[in-house]
């Protein structure tokens, strides 16, 4: 049976990159919606693919969370985590609304749920009081420029890294308090992806850390990968990760990390990673001296990491989407 796959999802973003992999790894998916006009969460896609589901005998399968409408026995779809529902601050009254009145409803009827993430799993069976069995973990993988092989990113300074994106369960700011308060050489730097906000330089400008806060800009997967290797280590306190996709790439590039104890963090880190509470500034600034002082803590975090970061395949993904379309097929094929 012809399975239609969104296309529309893929981007620079955890999604896209879920959409990405999963699209080159599974052959027979048959594409559409790639750069469509309509965003795959806005009311107008919701529209469209209802028409698009209700007219076509195929199964669709979308790796982000749009849903249609109608014909959902047939519809396949991807929860990554619940942040707009978990999450007021990340939340608006009409994206709650998109999730009660189409993701809900579609999480209930819908033919299968994947996620990426026991946690997410658990939170979406709980949430939208769906069957358990309808409901499938298939993880995330980290891609295989992220290693230990290629050369490491040469800023002129030696830094720690945070790769995030000014959202606010990202949890930036409590990270720049807490290395303000560390007692390192001063010519570490916290180097953040992406570009600077308003936010930010006020934050730094008040804690006079204007001159140890730098940002990469836009960065290709290569170059974060030398990002990655250049660091002393990953700086991952958020409060919030349906999965957490920098803690597995900067294992697997080598570097000690430091994360979260909360969410999806610490079944995606095991313990090959140093745990902190993200609400707790002293917390994050004694795991940061920590990670930069303690030789011994660095090279167990390190061994571990790399040996962490292999259970993370999106070969073994694929092959777990797979195993679900071959599943949902069967049937629909009898």
């Amino acid at each position: 049976m012809k399975v239609l796959f969104n296309a529309n999802w893929i981007g620079n973003h955890g999604i896209g990159r879920f959409a990405a992999e999963i699209i080159k790894r599974t052959p027979g998916l048959v594409e559409y919606g790639r750069n469509s006009f309509f965003s795959p969460v806005g009311i107008l896609d919701c529209c469209v693919l209802t028409l698009r589901v209700i007219f076509s005998r195929a199964l669709f399968f979308s790796p982000g969370f749009n849903a249609p409408l109608l014909g959902l026995t047939r519809y396949i779809f991807t929860v990554h985590d619940l942040n707009h529902i978990d999450l007021p601050y990340n939340s608006s009254y009409l994206k709650k609304m998109y999730y009660d009145f189409i993701i809900k409803r579609a999480c209930r009827y819908g033919c299968k749920i994947l996620t990426v993430s026991e946690y997410s799993r658990k939170r979406i069976i709980e949430w939208s009081n769906t069957s358990p069995d309808k409901v499938v973990n298939v993880g995330n993988g980290v891609d295989p420029s992220f290693n230990v092989w290629g050369q490491p990113f040469h800023t002129g300074f030696r830094y720690f890294l945070c790769v995030g994106n000014r959202k606010k369960h990202k949890n930036e700011a409590a990270l720049i308090r807490a290395f303000s308060l560390t007692n390192l050489d001063p010519s570490i730097k916290l180097l953040f992806t992406g570009s600077s906000s308003d936010e930010h330089d006020e934050l730094s400008e008040k804690l006079g850390l204007t001159d140890r806060i730098k940002y990469t800009g836009l960065v290709s997967d290569e170059q974060l990968a030398g990002l990655y290797r250049g660091a002393i280590g990953l700086l991952f306190p958020s409060l919030y990760e349906g999965f957490g996709l920098p803690v597995i790439e900067a294992m697997a590039c080598g570097i000690p990390v430091l994360t979260s104890n909360t969410t999806s963090l610490p079944e995606v880190a095991g313990d090959a990673a140093l745990l902190v509470n993200p609400e707790s500034i002293d917390e994050i600034r004694i795991g940061i001296e920590r990670l930069a002082t303690d030789q011994a803590l660095r090279e167990d975090l390190i061994s571990k990491g790399l040996e962490r970061a292999k259970l993370f395949s999106w070969d073994a993904v694929a092959a777990r989407v797979q195993a679900v379309l071959d599943e949902v097929t069967s049937q629909h094929g009898k």
